[in-house]
């Protein structure tokens, strides 16, 4: 091949954006064929959320029963409050 006819190629490629290695491989050259088949792409992998421990925490609660006036009549109802303390 002269060199006349191999720059017009080039530029020609390079206008279209094809990378050079591409038009030297053709489909009979032992680079594009792969000697193994290729792997199939891998699994969906599933991301892992590591939690870094903390210092303990835990909910310390008081209850108590409390007097409500209701139109039916007063009730003894239970009431309780909770809060997060550290262990």
């Amino acid at each position: 091949m002269s060199l006349k006819p191999l720059i017009t190629i080039m530029a020609f490629a390079a206008l279209l954006g094809v990378p050079p290695r591409a038009l030297a491989q053709t489909p009979t050259s032992p680079v594009a064929q792969p000697s193994e088949p290729s792997l199939p792409p891998p699994r969906h992998v599933r991301r892992r959320i590591e939690i870094a421990p903390r210092p303990l925490l835990y909910r310390r609660c008081t209850d108590w029963y409390e007097l409500q006036h209701r139109p039916s009549g007063t009730v003894l109802y239970p009431q309780m409050r909770c809060w997060w303390v550290r262990g």
